[in-house]
């Protein structure tokens, strides 16, 4: 007699992405990225106003506008390379393409390092590896942000790209502290850390199981397609009116980049100015806000009426930032910090859940690249323009300026884009299940 078959239990559905070994790999990846990142930014910040004011005798006007430049030469990469590095994202392995984006961050990295390790940084040398940062960034956001929706069902991607912020915004909360805690230590510690954790990530992403490529269009030129991304978002107004208030908001309200001006010559502690520790604190600040809202999406995502809260964030956000910008107490200053952060996260979930869940795969990588320039262009161009007001209005008026700007832009473009007022929910178009 014929035993009976043993029913086969069904496979529960994941109800969360860190069910997904992928998405914890891509989580990995993020976190450990983005600690490296931003731990160097901050250490390199220091040290190009530390340089320009002690090694060049630079007044505190002119040491802020070299501040600016560091915007500009990671931005002017971004510009040439980006919609070439989207196209290189849809064509090819994405792990690869972000693999060896990387590889370019750990090599300015280990640069930094040994140079601030033997005492040889100038001006020219900071420079050069900022500009190799961008380089980096051009290739990498393309082609990790189009990773996470792929390894996700699309009931999940709002979730995911919560904890992707989640990573990113704790890893931007450790590495700015980590960064000015290590300098105590060593001023190239942070740099060898860097190295270490880009390592890390490195081997993480390429841990993530091979993706399905993207089906092109046969017979199109490379340029053609470079275009059609362009051309997509052109003609998609919600895609253009969330990627265009990012770049023009951020570029006005730039007061990270400010931050050194604030921590060496305006902010004080039991009468002493706050120093690389402060400025650790005061970059760390924004991320801590945003980490807590992001957490919160997490566990309860925004659903209804995005587009308005989309809005109504950017308007606080510029709020706040004027408000940092005339205040003199340094735990005001970096209470408003944390807003600041948890208002940006509150945009940046919105805007990147309606970017992603209205683009098709086979176009992820070149729209993730249009917004990934825009954002550029609002935060490296906003520390160029930051700096440049700087200059000829001081870090006050600089700030404070450019915390109205966002107001005000934000209220343009709920009149120019009425798109984003009527979205109330995140519409599905081309994500795929």
């Amino acid at each position: 007699m014929t035993a009976a078959p043993t029913p086969t239990v069904p496979t529960p559905e994941p109800s969360s992405p860190l069910q997904i070994p992928d998405y914890r790999r891509f989580w990995l990846t993020r976190f450990a990225s983005v600690i490296a990142s931003t731990s160097m930014a901050v250490v390199l910040a220091w040290q190009v106003y530390d340089v320009a004011r002690a090694q060049y005798g630079m007044a505190p006007a002119e040491a802020a506008f070299q501040l600016g430049i560091i915007g500009l030469v990671q931005f002017i990469p971004m510009l040439l390379l980006a919609p070439f590095a989207g196209l290189v994202a849809d064509r090819n392995d994405r792990r690869w393409v972000g693999a060896g984006a990387m590889a370019v961050d750990f090599a300015a990295a280990l640069t930094l390092a040994v140079l601030t390790q033997i005492g040889a940084l100038s001006l020219p040398v900071l420079f050069a590896t900022a500009s190799l940062h961008g380089v980096a960034r051009a290739f990498f956001g393309p082609a990790v942000s189009s990773i996470g929706p792929s390894i996700l069902p699309a009931r999940l991607v709002p979730k995911g790209i919560s904890l992707s912020s989640m990573a990113w915004q704790i890893g931007a909360v450790t590495g700015p502290a980590l960064g000015g805690l290590l300098y105590a230590f060593g001023a190239a510690v942070p740099y060898w850390t860097a190295v270490a954790l880009l390592a890390i990530g490195v081997v993480s992403l390429l841990g993530i199981r091979p993706l399905a490529r993207p089906v092109l269009e046969a017979g199109v030129h490379p340029l053609r397609q470079i275009a059609d991304g362009f051309a997509f978002v052109r003609d998609h107004r919600l895609l253009l009116g969330c990627v265009t208030l990012d770049l023009f908001a951020v570029l006005l309200a730039g007061a990270t980049a400010l931050l050194p001006v604030y921590a060496r010559d305006v902010l004080t502690w039991n009468g002493q100015p706050v120093g690389p520790m402060g400025l650790g604190q005061m970059r760390a600040a924004p991320a801590v806000g945003a980490a807590i809202v992001a957490f919160l999406l997490s566990l309860r995502p925004i659903e209804r009426n995005v587009g308005v809260k989309m809005l109504w964030a950017v308007v606080v956000f510029g709020a706040v930032t004027a408000l940092f910008g005339i205040s003199r107490n340094y735990l005001l200053s970096l209470g408003l910090l944390v807003v600041m952060g948890g208002a940006d996260m509150v945009s940046v979930f919105v805007r990147t859940a309606l970017i992603q869940l209205n683009t098709p795969d086979a176009m992820r990588g070149r729209v993730s690249s249009i917004s990934g320039l825009a954002i550029s262009a609002s935060n490296e161009l906003g520390e160029m323009q930051s700096g440049l007001a700087a200059a000829l209005l001081g870090a006050t008026g600089a700030v404070v300026f450019g915390g109205v700007g966002a107001i005000v832009v934000t209220g343009l473009w709920a009149v120019i884009f009425p798109e984003l007022r009527r979205s109330r929910t995140f519409a599905t178009r081309f994500a795929e299940d």
